[in-house]
């Protein structure tokens, strides 16, 4: 891959990045849940001084570790790169918190407005991430680890993830609160929507990897 490309592609992976924490944020503002993969730092966020950001940079760590463990002298160097992205991704978190500080819907009609436009968000930010075919998040990077070393589906190792990420997130949330507080019905819903959004982008905008890239890689479909 050319220099040129190679900068280019991590350009658009950054601005994916921005656009699926806003995705986020604006799924968390909600307040209706999170997504499944931020539930356990969301709900550690409403019980500990550490912000969601600053928990979603911790349990990304915690999953680049386990891919270690997992894949031994499979995890290659490169793959270190998830630490700053998770850095960056959990500062970027904590920034459209902040910007979206006006989003506090005061019904249940306009909390649903504003999951379904997190959702929305989210599932483009996963497409530009998928577009620039640079660097995976620890989520699905662990998933990856998972699926490649026990010979299982990605899909269906993802929707199992997913629902253990989310079923931890409700346990600490009765450990803590003695009820279930950050994970609702909207995480649920993001858990759904978001991957079959993010695949609609990927077949209306498929033209795009030609226009920017000159050629296509094989990582849109």
């Amino acid at each position: 891959m050319r220099k040129k490309e190679l900068i280019k592609r991590y350009l658009i992976f950054l601005i994916g990045l921005f656009v699926n924490a806003l995705g986020v944020s604006f799924v968390t503002k909600a307040s209706l849940g999170t997504s499944p993969i931020s539930s356990i730092p969301y709900t550690l966020s409403l019980r500990f001084t550490p912000t969601l950001g600053q928990f979603t940079i911790a349990f990304s760590v915690l999953l680049i570790i386990l891919q270690v463990i997992i894949l031994r002298k499979r995890f290659k160097l490169q793959q270190l790169l998830q630490i700053p992205v998770s850095i960056l991704f959990g500062v970027f978190i904590d920034f459209t918190m902040e910007i979206l500080w006006f989003i506090n819907p005061s019904n249940y009609l306009l909390k649903v407005v504003s999951l379904l436009c997190g959702c929305l968000i989210l599932g483009f930010g996963v497409y530009i991430e998928v577009l620039a075919n640079v660097v995976m998040l620890p989520g699905e990077a662990f998933v990856k680890a998972i699926s490649c070393t026990y010979n299982t589906e990605f899909g269906i190792t993802k929707v199992i993830f997913d629902a253990t990420m989310t079923i931890s997130a409700g346990i600490i949330a009765f450990v803590l609160f003695h009820q279930l507080e950050g994970v609702r019905e909207g995480t649920i819903v993001a858990a759904f929507i978001v991957g079959i959004i993010a695949r609609v982008f990927i077949k209306k905008l498929g033209f795009l990897e030609q226009a920017l890239f000159g050629e296509a890689r094989g990582c849109i479909q």
